[in-house]
């Protein structure tokens, strides 16, 4: 640093501290928002009625040792964070056991779903299996059939990879209008965490495939014994045999201590508890691809294979559970965005119910068939908006509007819902699940 620039550094530092002793006290000077820019201070006004003596007096967790380190043996979060929790709808299905709960996305930054917060979809209830007493079969049209341990399993070549995993339903219940009040019930069917696991590829090549096999048949341990058809070219090309997730082995909730990742593709195909992969000719048609998770059009017919989770996006905040609680000025809009066939390209958010639309900033990493983490900082005037976010994948597909899709689809459909989504901010903050014709 140079003599001159040393020297305008001291300066502005004596002036601060000169404006800090003058009022009296470091406290004080922050609450009166002196330190503080227009806008900041703006953004601050819910805070400076707040009493001084929180930061300038000692509090409790200044005086007294906290827990040692033997006392939480496994970690949890803060007792402050305890509504960051997953919830279920009572009557969204007949019973817990083929039930759902939902990720709280409103509480969440960054694009990692903790493990624990990472929504369930059962059929049939948790399956608790020893890994010692799990096996895993290759058969059908197979030169080779075989079994495999978890030991045996662990001798392959492993791979770590960021995947979103988001249920075919998500989003659903509201094809036909704004039905619940919270990105966590809209939305809250997805989550994106990272998989460790070896290449199903692996396995098929150690099996040797016929040459007629063509198609794959995966089935859960679990009592409703999960099964779905899988092309053989999605199998080869990047379905993994998951065993662990985010560093640690798979919670119970979500397959453990196997299960199949089919990254881009409907979460009902990701089968947990994995046991079997039967390999044959042509597809099964059981009955989760055919009464189940097809997408019923308007004149009764059903698009059947629809695979792939197309491209989406949602403003997880502010939303209806996440009001703008600081009144007007500086403002964070942020949420998620994905795409089954690659990566975000770039999120377009309007708070004008898709008048105008401003590109949002693309925050880092940026992973193939992952969630994208992106946010608008904005000065809220403290009118009315009506939040929307559209996002583009790599490829050049554009989120549509759920009228778009309506037009296209009808409204008896329950699945592919990625229509975008509009939260009214109210005036005082308060936010409302809309719709806007």
């Amino acid at each position: 640093m140079t003599d001159g620039k040393k020297q305008a550094s001291l300066s502005r530092r004596a002036a601060l501290k000169k404006g800090l002793l003058a009022s009296g006290s470091v406290g004080a000077s922050i609450a009166t928002g002196s330190l503080l820019s227009s806008s900041a201070q703006a953004a601050s006004h819910a805070t400076q009625s707040q009493p001084e003596k929180l930061i300038t007096e000692v509090q409790d967790w200044n005086k007294y040792l906290g827990d040692g380190v033997d006392a939480r043996p496994y970690g949890r979060p803060s007792q402050f964070e305890g509504d960051a929790v997953r919830r279920s709808v009572a009557w969204l299905t007949a019973d817990p056991k083929s039930s759902v709960n939902f990720t709280p996305l409103h509480k969440l930054d960054g694009i990692i779903t903790p493990s624990g917060l990472c929504f369930e979809r059962h059929h049939g209830g948790i399956a608790e299996i020893s890994p010692d007493d799990h096996r895993f079969m290759i058969n059908g049209l197979v030169d080779n059939p075989l079994v495999f341990t978890m030991q045996d399993l662990a001798r392959f070549p492993r791979e770590n990879r960021v995947y979103f995993l988001e249920c075919a339903a998500n989003s659903g219940m509201e094809w036909r209008g704004a039905q619940l009040n919270g990105c966590q019930f809209t939305h809250g069917m997805v989550h994106n965490v990272m998989y460790t696991g070896v290449r199903l590829s692996h396995l098929l090549k150690e099996a040797g495939l016929k040459s007629n096999a063509k198609w794959l048949l995966p089935e859960g341990a679990d009592p409703s014994h999960m099964t779905r058809s899988i092309p053989m070219e999605k199998a080869l090309d990047d379905c993994l045999i998951a065993t662990h997730m985010n560093g640690e082995a798979l919670r119970p909730e979500q397959g453990y201590p196997m299960r199949l990742v089919v990254p881009g593709w409907e979460g009902n195909m990701w089968v947990k508890w994995l046991r079997r992969i039967e390999v044959g000719d042509k597809p099964w048609h059981q009955r989760e691809e055919t009464s189940k998770y097809t997408d019923l059009l308007e004149d009764g017919l059903a698009r059947r294979f629809t695979w792939e989770m197309e491209v989406k996006s949602v403003v997880t905040s502010p939303s209806p559970q996440a009001p703008v609680n600081h009144g007007r000025g500086q403002l964070v809009i942020t949420g998620l965005a994905w795409s089954g066939l690659g990566k975000i390209k770039r999120v377009d958010v309007s708070i004008d119910g898709g008048r105008n639309w401003t590109t949002a900033r693309l925050d880092e990493p940026s992973f193939s068939k992952s969630v994208h983490r992106f946010y608008l900082d904005i000065n809220w005037d403290g009118k009315e908006m009506f939040l929307q976010s559209r996002a583009i994948d790599e490829l050049g597909h554009v989120q549509p509007t759920k009228n778009q899709l309506r037009a296209a689809r009808g409204l008896n459909s329950i699945y592919h819902n990625n229509g975008i989504q509009t939260w009214h901010v109210r005036n005082d903050g308060s936010v409302e699940n809309v719709e806007i014709s």
